[in-house]
């Protein structure tokens, strides 16, 4: 290995950043602390809303950029954590804490990759973008931010994949589905169940297969998550609702799944959006090169990341596991925040974009 980094230091901004509560919507605190970081370190910031960002010292408009982007975000806490989820502990060479595994040991991996490289000249830009919003998909997150941001060819997402490069990735699209029927007493043979209208729907999406599956990301998945119907136990009711989550394949687009479903169930259909669609870096992409270099396994990802919200090329790549995240007790191997760094760098360092 030819360069020295600071694991020390990475490992006490994690801890910094566990300490300091930021729960989707609720990130300031959190970017106002990671941004004095940035700036002690001499390092010029850029701030909109709760993202916060920073170019490389010598950005040129004649050189392609790379994104280094992972997110201050996290979930709420679950129940079930037998510690503080905001007292981050260190442990048999684990450091617990929430947002640990998801997704902050890749935040400040990427950030000291972000400040090895630019210490030697590249062939290419370099832009490190903290961002919010990432488990809600928020619109004030990394899709606001992009626009302001220099014309980007290629990013590397940081979420736990176990360093493994995820070239693939689920869509995401919600629907609120809502049967009707008519109210009446449960005793006599009136009114209009609901309940009976939407099961016919709920089975049709339980049992229907679109005819597309993906080698990486396999079919689309329709899965019916909450549901909600009846007043009283001798009413019949009116109102039947149910919740699905559906993850795309990217041989569908959000839009071409929802027209189906529209056109094969009685009840009404409302998209709560249709904008998290798949994505998949192409075969022939340079990156797929420096991956079969590495010898790194690439897959397809069946979870959501801001990689949805790109119109660029991405590889979603970052220490921990899936597993984890969301979970009471989450935690991330130090050692895998001290082999994602060399890995990150090795990947990036010297790479010539085509």
């Amino acid at each position: 290995m030819d360069f020295e980094y600071n694991f020390i230091e990475a490992k006490n901004l994690l801890m910094e950043l566990i300490r300091i509560p930021s729960v989707s919507r609720d990130e300031e605190i959190a970017a106002d602390f990671l941004q004095r970081h940035i700036e002690i370190k001499g390092i010029e910031s850029g701030r909109m809303g709760n993202n916060v960002w920073c170019l490389s010292p010598a950005f040129s408009t004649e050189k392609p950029t790379i994104l280094l982007n992972s997110h201050i975000d996290t979930v709420k806490p679950v129940k079930g954590w037998s510690i503080d989820p905001f007292c981050p502990i260190e442990k048999s060479g684990k450091l617990y804490g929430l947002g640990s595994n998801d997704a902050g040991a890749s935040l400040v991996a990427l950030f000291e990759v972000f400040q090895l490289l630019t210490m030697k000249e590249q062939t290419y830009n370099l832009i490190f973008l903290a961002s919010c919003e990432e488990e809600v998909s928020g619109e004030k997150g990394i899709e606001s931010v992009l626009p302001h941001l220099p014309p980007i060819n290629f990013a590397l997402v940081g979420e736990p994949t176990q360093m493994r490069p995820a070239i693939a990735e689920k869509g995401l699209m919600v629907l609120d589905i809502k049967a009707k029927g008519k109210s009446g007493h449960a005793a006599r043979n009136e009114g209009v169940n609901a309940i009976y209208k939407a099961i016919d729907d709920i089975l049709w999406l339980k049992d229907y297969h679109f005819d597309k599956v993906s080698d990486l990301l396999g079919e689309v998945k329709m899965t019916i998550t909450q549901i909600e119907a009846g007043t009283q136990h001798n009413v019949i009711p009116d109102r039947c609702s149910f919740v699905v989550d559906i993850r795309s394949n990217g041989l569908y687009s959000n839009e071409e799944i929802l027209k189906t479903i529209q056109a094969n169930i009685t009840a009404n259909v409302f998209a709560r959006s249709t904008r998290l669609n798949a994505s998949h870096l192409p075969n022939d992409h340079f990156f797929m090169q420096r991956i079969k270099e590495m010898k790194l396994e690439p897959f397809g990802s069946p979870t959501l990341s801001d990689q949805a919200l790109m119109n660029f090329p991405s590889v979603k790549i970052g220490p921990g596991n899936s597993a984890r995240s969301h979970t009471a007790d989450e935690y991330i191997i130090l050692s895998e925040i001290a082999d994602a760094i060399p890995l990150y760098y090795n990947l990036l360092n010297g790479m010539a974009i085509r």
